[in-house]
């Protein structure tokens, strides 16, 4: 499979604070890494000339991108009728909570159309990743 078959996108709400950005965006990272296929991975250790091994990383393109928290919700939505993408998201609720169970209880007793979102990671081919962000911005602190 060629480095550019396949896209990840994450997706951050333009109104989050840097640091609560750098923690969704790894939390959602761990989810798309556990669930995702296995060619989203290059080789699972990497060597360097000393011996010592390193974890490798995603073969495909990671981009970092925002988006007013509108713009993100109608996102995720799109992308989740994609059955050929895999998306991870993080409402609010994860920022409001402290142990999992919590965090299931919380999101468990809103309808959809209630959560807020703070961010998303959309991953699949390149084609369909870009038909949803395209022409997002890439994130930055300003």
């Amino acid at each position: 499979m060629n480095y550019e078959d396949r896209k990840i996108v994450g997706i951050i709400a333009s109104n989050v604070e840097p640091s609560v950005a750098l923690n969704v965006i790894g939390h959602l990272a761990i989810s798309i890494g556990k669930y995702s296929d296995v060619e989203i991975m290059g080789k699972k250790v990497i060597t360097d000339s000393s011996g010592i091994d390193h974890l490798g990383i995603s073969k495909f393109p990671f981009i970092i991108t925002k988006v007013k928290s509108g713009k993100l919700k109608t996102t995720i939505d799109l992308a989740k009728g994609n059955p050929n993408l895999l998306v991870a998201d993080y409402p609010k609720e994860m920022l409001d909570t402290r142990t999992d169970e919590e965090l299931v209880s919380a999101v468990s007793k809103k309808e959809n159309d209630k959560l807020e979102y703070l961010g998303a990671v959309i991953y699949g081919n390149t084609k369909d990743v870009d038909e949803i962000t395209g022409k997002f911005q890439l994130w930055r602190i300003d």
